[in-house]
């Protein structure tokens, strides 16, 4: 189990790495074609639409990030480089974070414990009485009801996506950004779901319907929590969640 998780954590170090030199080098490459994007003729319907599908999914990394990061000025900081950056900065986050991990905790569960700030990780916080848990359901269904109107209002205007003269350089660029953090998003994913079956199916909609599935997919974990259940504990998996309770309830006792 140690040495699957050593490779587990190794390969997720590269393929983040990978993914993130992949979108310098699609960065650069487009802006020597075409320029800067900065420019009124780049924001046609289908790249609006796109943006709009980007951000959303930005959200809860955003979110992820500013939950882990141990004060509000470095939390910021990372969150505007997400904005400016994308996925170049989703990469170099979770690169980041996978190297900070101990050779236990590598050796462990890695996922675990790059998604759970660290006093976390031993139950130290409990049950409040006042957690965003519902706030957080009614965020990301607004988030996924706006994407899916986006989505429809840009079909009946503007028609079918797959033309060729809807795929700007610009569009093909942010569109490579968008699905790598669909990969980031994927990884959770792939370590939420019980099964190989339910996790595929959830990917391939992330990649069919962007962020229309990733919030659909966010409010379904989300109605697995009670009101009163910390926000964070979305981040884990069933097994992981009931080994913090056990953990909490002897952190509760000593």
């Amino acid at each position: 189990m140690g040495g699957d998780s050593l490779m587990l954590c190794r390969g997720l170090k590269f393929l983040f790495l990978g993914l993130g030199c992949v979108m310098v080098a699609t960065l650069i490459y487009t802006i020597s074609i075409d320029g800067l994007p900065f420019r009124r003729d780049l924001l046609t319907p289908w790249m609006a639409a796109t943006l709009v599908d980007f951000y959303i999914n930005v959200i809860p990394l955003a979110a992820w990030i500013s939950y882990k990061q141990p004060n509000h000025i470095t939390a910021t900081i990372w969150v505007i480089l997400l904005i400016c950056f994308g996925s170049i900065t989703t990469c170099l986050y979770i690169f980041i974070q996978l190297l900070e991990l101990s050779p236990q905790e590598s050796s462990q569960d890695p996922i675990y414990h790059v998604l759970l700030r660290h006093e976390h990780k031993c139950g130290v916080e409990q049950k409040g009485k006042h957690s965003p848990v519902v706030a957080a359901r009614i965020i990301f269904s607004v988030l996924g009801c706006i994407m899916f109107g986006t989505l429809t209002y840009t079909i009946v205007t503007d028609g079918s996506p797959f033309r060729r003269d809807v795929l700007t350089p610009w569009l093909n660029a942010t569109l490579i950004d968008f699905y790598i953090n669909v990969v980031a998003l994927s990884v959770w994913v792939a370590y939420k779901e019980s099964s190989w079956i339910s996790a595929f199916f959830w990917i391939v909609l992330l990649i069919c319907f962007g962020s229309i599935s990733t919030c659909f997919y966010i409010v379904q974990q989300l109605f697995k929590l009670t009101s009163h259940d910390p926000l964070y504990l979305v981040l884990l998996n069933t097994s992981d969640r009931q080994v913090y309770f056990i953990i909490l309830s002897f952190t509760s006792i000593a």
